[in-house]
């Protein structure tokens, strides 16, 4: 089994780094440069077609793309601790914020990256009036975290699970681009310290 992927500050492959540190397992990342664009490579796309990091690869060749998929392959594989669900309750909870997560705090995070960000400038044509826009989206996108946050530690409720992790990976990201969590914002920084403060979140 061998799981590809890139080390900080890309979060996806962080995603998967943090979800097996909180389920106790040892998988060596063999790494990826996105720099030298090695996940382009046609090497690389055999496995994943999109040119995508990460990529696991099992040892019948079966190869795993996209974060959730993953780490729902290790949740089947070794079900403690659970970071998925184990009520269908709470398994809906933790899906509905793991979307919550992807589209409302990662695509304005990801449209600011793209298009407005000097690192991906050379990358592709940047519209940088529309990359701008997404730092007020992403504003937004914190203040109504911030309400969500009031009453309860994590994003779906009193257990820490998969869409703890994706939102850690975006915001922790959006602060590296220059997106960081407003001061005034004092739930989600509480959120922040509380899952910043587990060491699986050092992966």
């Amino acid at each position: 089994m061998i799981l590809y992927g890139a080390p900080n500050p890309a979060p996806n492959p962080r995603r998967v780094r943090i979800f097996l540190a909180e389920k106790g397992i040892e998988l060596p990342e063999t790494p990826v440069s996105l720099m030298q664009r090695e996940h382009k490579s046609p090497e690389h796309r055999a496995r994943n077609s999109l040119g995508q990091v990460p990529t696991l690869v099992l040892d019948d060749g079966t190869a795993i793309s996209e974060t959730v998929a993953i780490c729902r392959y290790f949740d089947e594989t070794q079900p403690d601790p659970p970071l998925f669900g184990t009520t269908p309750v709470e398994k809906a909870l933790v899906d509905m914020w793991v979307r919550r997560a992807e589209f409302v705090l990662m695509q304005p995070v990801g449209g600011y990256w793209r298009h407005a960000h000097p690192r991906t400038a050379a990358l592709l044509t940047q519209f940088k009036d529309f990359g701008e826009s997404n730092r007020e989206t992403y504003g937004n996108a914190l203040k109504w975290l911030n309400r969500e946050l009031a009453e309860r530690p994590f994003l779906a409720g009193e257990a820490y699970s998969m869409a703890d992790i994706c939102a850690l990976t975006t915001v922790d990201f959006a602060d590296w681009i220059g997106l960081p969590i407003p001061e005034e914002f004092a739930n989600v920084k509480a959120w922040h310290g509380r899952v910043t403060a587990r060491p699986s979140a050092q992966a």
